[in-house]
């Protein structure tokens, strides 16, 4: 395998470099279009994550092909640091999103959460008044209960209690079932007389499209839990990743040591 390690990664880095240029495109165009704190927040990720492979693919292809062993060590050094932080990340998301679970209503497809059962630190994050500004920009940006208004719109109550609704539009597209508002559809709610709610995400929502229940811990709450289940998935795949990672970072070493033996020679 050592005899073919340069070959192999001088194909990998190339492809890598191509890969990067697309995602580093994407980065600045957001940045000059972006209109929505979602996306404003997206073209930095997009942008570091795009030079960052551009680099390192640039020193990985430059240090194979070329048998620069000065480039190829700083290429290996920042696949070793990728892997740490990828394996961190991996053991973090799957810490943090340990608790939590939606909570099964008696007679209802759906299911409601409550931002308490959730980890500290993600209920921390939501909680935060900036964070929260992008987090809701991208869901109003995103028309989560547009869709959702569109789809349920002809349904009754019973029909509607039936559905099997996603954690956000649960939380952010119609008031906590503890509220028991009069359903007229699935946006549009009608209070009771009474006004002394225990929960006050029922003095929160509002039938305005533009405000729904977006300020509710209700709303925060099906946030965290669609977090939680993307870093789950997400965790997952990158146990995969990390094993692709090692097998590469092996055959970089692989790479650096015939180049040193050559330079040696």
């Amino acid at each position: 395998m050592c005899h073919l390690s340069n070959t192999l990664i001088g194909i990998l880095n190339f492809f890598t470099f191509l890969f990067s240029i697309p995602i580093l495109w994407v980065g600045i165009w957001l940045s000059k279009h972006g209109a929505t704190e979602c996306e404003k927040w997206l073209d930095k990720v997009f942008i570091v994550l795009g030079v960052f492979l551009l680099l390192v693919s640039l020193a990985g292809l430059a240090g194979a092909c070329c048998r620069i062993s000065l480039l190829l060590w700083i290429y290996l050094v920042a696949m070793f640091l990728l892997i740490l932080v990828v394996l961190a990340f991996t053991i973090f998301a799957f810490v943090v999103t340990n608790k939590g679970a939606g909570k099964v209503l008696s007679g209802k497809g759906y299911k409601e959460y409550r931002l308490g059962d959730y980890s500290h630190w993600l209920q921390k994050r939501v909680n935060d008044s900036n964070n929260w500004k992008t987090m809701k920009s991208c869901l109003q940006a995103g028309q989560y209960c547009s869709v959702y208004q569109k789809l349920y719109a002809k349904d009754d109550v019973n029909e509607f209690n039936k559905e099997k609704l996603t954690p956000l539009q649960s939380g952010c597209c119609k008031p906590s079932n503890d509220c028991n508002f009069v359903y007229q559809s699935p946006t549009v709610w009608n209070s009771t007389a009474n006004s002394n709610y225990a929960n006050p995400d029922c003095r929160a929502w509002n039938n305005d499209p533009k405000v729904l229940c977006y300020d509710c811990n209700a709303c925060k709450a099906g946030m965290v839990q669609d977090i939680k289940t993307k870093w789950k998935k997400t965790a997952k795949i990158n146990i995969i990743f990390l094993i692709l990672l090692i097998i590469v970072y092996s055959v970089g070493c692989c790479a650096f040591r015939n180049n040193r033996r050559d330079n040696w020679k």
